[in-house]
């Protein structure tokens, strides 16, 4: 209570540099649509019904995971070049050498940027049945003669408030898209071919709506995509609450699944308002100095958690192209997953460890019962907890980012204790603050390389992976862990949000491990496991910027981890 009496007043250290720490709920706005199975948030023609399936959960197991499957093309979405431009040398229609850039190959400053937001709701449902409005050249530069010229860096995102109408639980949901499709309602407001030439001439190269797709009914579908995939342009569709943006001023991030070869992808929309960070954001972005922090998502590496034994492993990585320009399917390409909703970087919620009121201690194993008891004799009630991804506030995973660099750590274990990882203790804190105070709502991002020496294609069994495996097994020295103690002492700091490049974030030590989550759980932190590329951000003022995927009732989410090099 003084901690937040003191920030409120301004007299404690919550800013670094003349940045921001953290950005209010109220500067946070989310921009994205819930994924859910009774909403209308997958293509009705072709493509896979989303589901959540359970794997594991509170009893045996201490925590809760899930299995996800889900299209690229599902919920609030974006566009990758290569969706509706073939590769050269298909022999298809608008082929072209932009049909190789995927979803990895998308550089990480054409996801941020000043979003400039045009209105055309007065245009939502002016047009026939199975049609839709169709944005011209000409409402760009209305728009432009009424605010300013566009230009390189900006997010041009048409608001025409379709998605806040119509995106509903079935069957009112059927608006959303079927019934368009059916010729029996109006579609979306999208534009022409000739509005991405005229925006890509500007400099334009990130666009957004919140219509069901950017391609307009009946029949510019492809025009409109092939348009804007050949100039390199990127979009997000379905985005929602548009509303609740200025019409300039307020910096943009599409945080996107990071899928190998993938078409575009799932992703999470959102916007920071704040008027004294926004423009430094901007600022940056427009200087494409943006640094993307994540794993790609392959299925031939080591992303999904092994267990440390059999019947403890994280469902596997599953990437199968759904689509390939097929001639009797359609002119586009998009591939589908099965996942682990903690598969790559991802965010770990209080939710994940921490059951709801109505389970009981005595119902989980007799192992787990006795690591609870040890664990609340010594550091207090693990509490309960229920907020699940669809619920969890913005904010707690953006922030200034304060990187503590571990890899003095690194190899400070003995072969002879393996499996073991280095500790990254109190003690080891405490000699950090001494150069390096931390700032209440930092992002603490531990830096040690883990993941930038390990993260490679997995080997021919029977060889195990220096990632996970070999340091499971005792082969090698695992990834520096966060003592639970550690865990409280950035609590008790003011930390809301910790990251580190290790793909967990207790270590190999399963007991250990399982403390400094309960720990994190029972503080109420959010913890972004599995960074990569942190030596990118680590002697320089950063913003960092995580959203999971959207996706109802996950209690771990996955997603795109970005850093914002900032000036000052």
């Amino acid at each position: 209570m003084v901690l937040k009496k003191l920030l409120a007043a301004g007299l404690v250290a919550g800013v670094c540099g003349s940045a921001q720490a953290q950005v209010s709920p109220g500067h946070v706005k989310d921009l994205s649509l819930l994924v859910a199975p009774d909403m209308p948030c997958v293509w009705p023609v072709g493509m896979t019904p989303i589901a959540v399936i359970p794997t594991k959960t509170f009893g045996l197991s201490p925590v809760h995971r899930d299995l996800i499957v889900i299209d690229e093309h599902t919920g609030t979405q974006w566009d990758a070049p290569a969706h509706f431009v073939p590769p050269p040398g298909s022999g298809a229609d608008g082929a072209g050498p932009n049909g190789l850039i995927t979803n990895e190959k998308v550089p990480a400053w054409q996801f941020c940027g000043e979003a400039c937001v045009i209105d055309i709701t007065k245009h939502c449902d002016e047009a026939r049945d199975g049609s839709s409005f169709l944005i011209g050249p000409d409402i760009v530069k209305a728009w432009e003669e009424k605010h300013r010229s566009l230009k390189f860096g900006d997010v041009v995102l048409f608001r025409s408030d379709y998605s806040d109408r119509y995106y509903k639980p079935f069957p009112a949901g059927e608006r959303f898209v079927a019934s368009a499709l059916r010729k029996d309602t109006a579609g979306w407001p999208a534009p022409t071919p000739e509005t991405m030439a005229y925006l890509a001439s500007k400099g334009v190269m990130t666009l957004g709506l919140d219509g069901a797709s950017m391609g307009p009914l009946p029949d510019l579908a492809v025009a409109t995509h092939q348009a804007g995939g050949q100039r390199g342009m990127i979009w997000t569709e379905c985005a929602t609450n548009l509303g609740s943006l200025p019409t300039t001023g307020s910096f943009y991030a599409l945080l996107a699944a990071k899928h190998a070869g993938g078409s575009g992808g799932e992703c999470r929309c959102i916007a920071i308002t704040e008027p004294s960070l926004a423009p430094k954001l901007i600022a940056a972005a427009r200087k494409k100095q943006v640094v993307d922090l994540s794993v790609t998502l392959h299925e031939d590496y080591p992303i999904t958690w092994p267990g440390y034994g059999p019947g403890e492993e994280a469902s596997r990585y599953v990437s199968k192209t759904l689509n390939a320009f097929s001639k009797a399917r359609g002119p586009y390409f998009a591939m589908t997953h099965l996942l682990d909703s903690q598969v790559g970087t991802h965010v770990v919620l209080p939710s994940f460890s921490r059951p709801d009121e109505e389970f009981r201690a005595e119902n989980y194993s007799d192992a787990v019962q006795a690591s609870l008891k040890k664990f609340e004799g010594k550091f207090g009630p693990l509490g309960r907890a229920t907020i699940t991804i669809d619920q969890a506030g913005l904010d707690q995973t953006l922030g200034r980012t304060h990187v503590i660099d571990v890899r003095s750590l690194v190899g400070s274990t003995k072969a002879t204790e393996w499996p073991a990882s280095p500790q990254i203790t109190v003690e080891f804190l405490k000699q950090h603050e001494a150069k390096h105070p931390i700032r209440p709502s930092e992002v603490v991002v531990f830096y040690s390389g883990y993941s930038d020496k390990h993260f490679k294609s997995l080997p021919a069994a029977p060889e195990l992976d220096s990632m996970f495996a070999a340091p499971l097994a005792g082969k090698s020295e695992g990834w520096p862990a966060v003592t639970p103690e550690a865990v409280s002492y950035l609590a008790d700091k003011g930390i809301r949000c910790i990251g580190t490049d290790g793909p967990t974030l207790g270590g190999v030590g399963r007991e250990q491990a399982l403390f400094s989550t309960w720990m994190a759980a029972a503080r109420g932190m959010f913890v972004v496991e599995y960074l990569t590329n942190v030596g990118a951000i680590a002697d320089k003022p950063s913003f960092f910027l995580f959203a999971p995927i959207k996706i109802k009732g996950t209690r771990g989410g996955y997603g795109r981890a970005l850093a914002v090099l900032l000036d000052q």
